[in-house]
């Protein structure tokens, strides 16, 4: 990890979102931020402006004119950014696909899990002298998880309260037989960039939840459903952002101040020896 932490001393903003294929922007009225960090530059400017009474801080993580692809965004360089800024809840909207037939294109999913079957990704900040092992088996803080899921309920939008997302490396989709497997594992969504953004949060100790638009059938899920394309992905989610905007308002003014109900804050507590 670099020698010390994110500067938080502006506190900009304490909710941070960032933006999936098709999420580009967020606010009318913002505040333009370009943030160095030790690992080069974030994938945008830093906008930051009001949402739901509180400071909001976005970042589309593929870049403004989504020219980044999924195994070149820069993750470690976008949570710093986000952490500099005085970001200490992270929201994590994404598109992504359905890998069984009861989550249908057009739901919601608040993942809890996820599956990495990524290659070769920077997906730490402690490269040492000092050995941290932070633990990624409830990566997603629960709190916000249940405060999303009620947030998207309020919007009329159906949710799924939980599942496991796998993350592949990008930019290519599944195959049809990779696509049955993950389907027959009981893995319920499928996506490019949720590793290591998650984990990367986590090991900046700051509460994530990640809301996954479901776009698409994978591949070989259910029969007569062509293949995946990514303009049939940008299809669906153009069709259905002013749900997932509404869900955010919802979620933001519902976020608490305080970070007492989850235990985030107190990541690297057992982490070190």
């Amino acid at each position: 990890m670099a020698t010390k932490s994110p500067s938080n001393s502006a506190d900009l903003a304490d909710i941070g979102i960032f933006g999936g294929s098709g999420f580009y922007k967020l606010f009318d009225k913002y505040e333009e931020k370009m943030i160095e960090t030790p690992y080069g530059p974030p994938s945008a400017a830093v906008a930051i402006g009001t949402m739901g009474g509180k400071r909001v801080a976005f970042m589309p993580r593929h870049g403004e004119k989504h020219t980044i692809p999924p195994h070149k965004v820069p993750f470690r360089a976008n949570l710093w950014a986000m952490k500099s800024l005085g970001v200490t809840r992270l929201v994590s909207p994404c598109a992504a696909g359905s890998l069984q037939a009861h989550v249908k294109p057009g739901e919601f999913v608040v993942c809890d899990q996820f599956i990495d079957r990524t290659s070769g990704r920077a997906d730490t900040f402690y490269d040492g002298p000092i050995t941290t092992h932070v633990s990624p088996a409830e990566c997603y803080c629960p709190q916000l998880r249940e405060l999303a899921v009620k947030a998207g309920e309020k919007a009329g939008i159906t949710m799924h309260p939980s599942g496991t997302v796998v993350v592949i490396q990008g930019p290519r989709f599944s195959t049809k037989a990779e696509s049955a497997w993950f389907n027959k594992m009981g893995w319920e969504v499928i996506n490019m960039t949720q590793y290591p953004e998650a984990y990367l949060a986590k090991e900046l100790s700051m509460c994530v939840v990640n809301v996954s638009l479901i776009t698409d059938y994978d591949s070989g899920v259910t029969a007569n459903v062509e293949p995946v394309s990514h303009a049939e992905v940008m299809k669906v989610f153009a069709a259905n952002i002013t749900k997932l905007q509404s869900l955010l308002v919802n979620l933001i003014e519902t976020i608490p101040d305080g970070r007492e109900k989850c235990t985030c804050a107190d990541t690297l507590k057992s982490a070190r020896g």
